[in-house]
């Protein structure tokens, strides 16, 4: 999982983005790990590609995301993953109270959890349209711990 945001404005922050992928390197090769995801997002109630899911309004999707100490915690019925953010990610994720989500269906192989990515590698992938249109995008509402 890797964030990022989009440069804020005057008035607001940017958009908080994360963005769930594989590498692509499980032992039957990417093009099954490709079926396996697709497979894995329908079963939870989402469809690649088609529509922009917001889990405020669509009712059924078992997801959640915790935003809390510089750490996002996404939960999904086959992920459950911690990434640390930067704290003007998180400034914006609790601003906007959502997060914007991409689960793409493409392997990203350079993209080494605890490697860094360069800006202009995450641009030049998460700009691809055929990566787009193979993604499930969901509008995930923050969580917080309650204290």
């Amino acid at each position: 999982m890797i964030p990022w945001s989009s440069e804020p404005s005057a008035d607001e922050a940017g958009t908080p983005f994360l963005m769930a992928y594989s590498l692509g390197d499980g032992r039957d090769g990417p093009e099954a790990g490709q079926q396996a995801m697709r497979t894995a997002l329908e079963s939870m109630g989402l469809s690649v590609g088609d529509r922009l899911f917001d889990l405020e309004k669509d009712a059924g999707i078992n997801a959640t995301l915790l935003v809390e100490g510089g750490s996002a915690v996404l939960n999904l019925p086959f992920l459950k993953v911690q990434c640390p953010v930067p704290d003007e990610w998180q400034a914006a994720a609790r601003q906007r109270g959502q997060v914007y989500l991409i689960c793409s269906v493409r392997p990203w192989p350079e993209a080494v959890p605890g490697q860094p990515v360069d800006e202009a590698q995450l641009r030049t992938f998460v700009s691809d349209e055929e990566m787009l249109a193979e993604s499930a995008h969901v509008l995930m509402p923050v969580r917080r711990i309650q204290g």
